[in-house]
């Protein structure tokens, strides 16, 4: 690894660990209700296939907004297929049967595949600007890439306002966000 690779890696593992521990405190202090935001945003999408997730550790969790969704339209959940590989996504219905996926991740039992327009996307923290810092594997990245050839696609990052930070360690593989929702406010990324 070159000096230069070091220096990034030592920054986006700094970055990291901040950022872990903003979103445990904001965890720690939210309140009922953190998902309507994002209830608000997904109203004028409705029909659109879309994919959640399910909320691990701290993270912020989209599960009443996606109950909304699959009311009038197809939701799913990622499904990690092994590393380096893009993401896939399984249907999900509220009540689903589900078991233990990767990463401690619940995913629906019947395994049937979907194929999202729009992402509801975890992260770390997140800057103003639509960029994204995740847990490292770049699983994410993947996916919206490989969706994002094919059509036009959504990528939702929803977070506390407190994952918020000026100066994300990005490159140049980083997927944007088009928008950023915290149980504060909705963000439009300026580009």
């Amino acid at each position: 690894m070159t000096p230069e690779a070091r220096k990034a890696a030592a920054r986006k593992a700094a970055a990291r660990k901040a950022a872990f521990a903003a979103r445990k405190a904001a965890f720690e202090a939210r309140e009922p209700g953190q998902a309507g935001r994002l209830s608000e945003v997904l109203a004028g999408y409705r029909g659109v296939p879309l994919s959640g997730y399910m909320a691990i550790r701290t993270e912020i969790d989209p599960l009443a907004a996606m109950a909304e969704a699959a009311a009038h339209g197809p939701v799913g959940v990622p499904v990690i297929d092994g590393a380096g590989q893009p993401l896939s996504f399984a249907c999900w219905e509220p009540d689903c049967a589900m078991v233990e996926g990767p990463f401690g991740a619940r995913i629906p039992l019947s395994g049937a595949r979907m194929e999202p327009e729009i992402l509801i996307v975890p992260l770390l923290a997140f800057s103003r600007g639509g960029g994204r810092l995740g847990y490292g594997g770049g699983f994410y990245d993947r996916t919206l890439a490989a969706l994002r050839a094919k059509r036009p696609t959504l990528a939702i990052g929803f977070a506390f306002a407190a994952q918020e930070m000026d100066d994300l360690p990005l490159e140049e593989t980083d997927q944007p966000l088009d928008l950023i929702v915290t149980e504060a406010q909705i963000i439009e990324p300026a580009g």
